[in-house]
């Protein structure tokens, strides 16, 4: 007799919780207030971006020197009191560069009307993407920012500001499609040339943001998120960060 009645006990506490907390979790869900979560905090308002740090000092864009689609030298200054994303591709890329480019342009539309908004795309197949090429490369792809410069030069000089200036991993691999590997990472950089982002749910930069994932489709195939969104809130928040 004494477990019949713990039984009823427990039953009469299961419904005393579903009554006083289930209409509570309906109305979060109603007002959207649930979310699948995922470790980049969203909460972000208020909040500046990070700087990235290196040895306790802030990332700052190495300086650099190359041709850009119209041979034109353009140098990391001509970004300075600009806020741009850099990216590294390569034009007869089979797999990620065209994704990356095209959210690219997408960027390049959402924010045209910023006159202080720029692109810099260095290839990692210099020998073959000649500025000619670019300037096909960039007619193809719509790009028509005059300050999205396709960049060109030196193959050590490229590989070097790749993988040791951005920390963006780049390199030559002939047995993978398209000879190259590379990460299909974008780096925020703010008018001053510091490296930017926002941070996770436990407060560490995220660093870049993935360029490969287009943003209507939500995730790739491994199961990671599309940061195009998360970039575009970004990009306004640092063309509005000295307008404050």
């Amino acid at each position: 007799m004494a477990k019949k009645y713990s039984y009823i006990w427990v039953g009469l506490i299961i419904l005393i919780f579903g009554i006083i907390f289930v209409p509570k979790i309906v109305e979060r869900l109603q007002k959207g207030d649930v979310v699948e979560h995922d470790r980049i905090s969203r909460d972000t308002e208020n909040k500046p971006l990070s700087y990235i740090e290196l040895g306790g000092e802030k990332r700052k864009v190495p300086a650099f020197a190359l041709l850009n689609q119209d041979s034109l030298l353009i140098t990391d200054q001509d970004y300075l009191g600009k806020v741009y994303i850099a990216e590294f591709f390569f034009t007869t890329c089979p797999t990620i560069c065209p994704v990356m480019n095209k959210n690219l342009v997408q960027l390049q539309e959402e924010f045209r009307e910023f006159e202080d908004f720029g692109v810099a795309s260095f290839t990692i197949n210099p020998v073959y993407d000649t500025p000619g090429v670019l300037k096909a490369y960039a007619e193809k792809y719509g790009i028509t920012d005059m300050d999205w410069h396709l960049l060109t030069g030196d193959a050590v000089v490229i590989y070097e500001l790749a993988n040791s200036g951005f920390n963006i991993y780049a390199q030559q691999m002939p047995e993978v499609a398209g000879g190259f590997e590379h990460s299909g990472l974008f780096a925020l950089i703010d008018r001053d040339g510091y490296i930017r982002s926002r941070e996770d749910d436990y407060g560490n930069p995220i660093v870049y943001y993935r360029g490969s994932i287009p943003e209507d489709r939500g995730a790739d195939d491994a199961g990671e998120t599309e940061q195009i969104s998360l970039l575009k809130e970004d990009i306004l928040k640092l063309l509005e960060e000295n307008d404050r």
